[in-house]
């Protein structure tokens, strides 16, 4: 076995060999084909989230320990199964749901894992995909993905169910209602052909990119907003979806995107980020409950929900996002390359 880890933030990774492990109990290994490059990453790889107002939350602090293999969007074969993984399917390629609770809190035993205040997720906590294999702590967190090509199943499990989940908290939305999607990135564009796909008539996508931009009118957005190019972007967003704003879909999460998405957002409107860029903003609390206005979190997302989309993309409604693939020899530059906003879609990286 052959890992790229994260020995200390900021530095690169290192190549780690070592023996092939062996699952116990419920484990089951998987001989990793396919890993997915994702922005959340950069923080885990920097070292830190940005919090605004000078402070940050250092990753140490959040029960970080090194070394550790990052890559959270993982595929690959079931080569291997513990004594206790009953019916684990040896020989599939499967998609892993990497967003591990730790099984005793309500949360947890609500089947809902990713609200789990101590989660234990696979490429964040738990070794992870930028490595020749990775172990997988129960074959129920194995996803099948059916005919869909591998390389455009593995962002699913981690910029489409993030963004699926969102949806979900942002629907319902009229036919004559609109959506905006804050950036045009990985999870943007995502969140532009999902939504499409769960029957949402009108998205805007908004991003200061605008070759971004062509790619989410590619992806099926109605209309497109580059903030930069205007002196009042809240007035042109609002214009833009003529006052019916209904919701916001927030996939960057900085103080611009939030500020422009809460302020744009029609009376009894939601605000759902999802984005970690960071920083903070100021709101008059007042104006919350006057214009009726709900601001959620929306984490990544549920396995059952990881099982809904996979269900829904099977259907090929949902139009896939520009995939480029690199060695996985490459994770390190590859994740400065997106750092640096060098990457149009998404990369996965590749063991074949």
């Amino acid at each position: 076995m052959r890992s790229y880890s994260l020995m200390e933030p900021g530095k690169p990774f290192q190549a780690i060999d070592k023996p092939d492990p062996v699952p116990t109990g419920t484990e089951v290994l998987l001989k990793v084909t396919r890993a997915g490059v994702c922005h959340s990453d950069i923080h885990i790889s920097d070292g830190y989230f940005d919090l605004g107002g000078g402070k940050v939350l250092n990753i140490v602090d959040r029960g970080q320990k090194f070394p550790i293999t990052l890559g959270h969007e993982v595929l690959g074969e079931v080569v291997a199964a513990g004594p206790d993984a009953k019916d684990a399917p040896i020989g599939k390629t499967m998609l892993v749901h990497p967003w591990l609770g730790c099984g005793e809190c309500s949360a947890c035993k609500a089947e809902q894992e990713n609200h789990c205040p101590t989660m234990r997720s696979i490429g964040v906590f738990r070794d992870g995909g930028y490595a020749t294999h990775c172990v997988v702590p129960h074959p129920k967190y194995l996803v099948d993905i059916g005919n869909v090509d591998p390389s455009i199943a593995t962002p699913y499990s981690c910029s489409g169910v993030t963004v699926y989940s969102a949806l979900k908290k942002a629907l319902p939305i009229r036919d004559d209602e609109w959506l905006a999607i804050m950036g045009a990135g990985g999870l943007g564009l995502s969140a532009v052909a999902i939504a499409k796909a769960m029957g949402v008539k009108n998205i805007i996508s908004v991003d200061i990119d605008d070759s971004h931009l062509t790619a989410a009118k590619d992806m099926g957005a109605t209309a497109t907003l580059n903030p930069k190019s205007t002196a009042n972007a809240v007035a042109a967003l609002q214009k833009l979806a003529g006052g019916e704003l209904r919701a916001v879909v927030d996939t960057v999460g900085g103080e611009a995107t939030a500020n422009l998405g809460i302020a744009a957002v029609r009376k009894g409107g939601r605000y759902v980020i999802v984005g970690l860029y960071g920083g903070q903003i100021s709101i008059s609390l007042p104006t919350i409950p006057m214009r009726a206005v709900s601001i959620l979190g929306s984490y990544v997302g549920s396995l059952d929900e990881l099982k809904e989309l996979m269900e829904l993309v099977k259907t090929g409604t949902v139009k896939p996002i520009p995939i480029s693939t690199r060695p996985v020899e490459t994770a390190y530059d590859t994740l400065q390359d997106l750092k640096a906003g060098k990457i149009v879609g998404r990369v996965v990286l590749t063991n074949d």
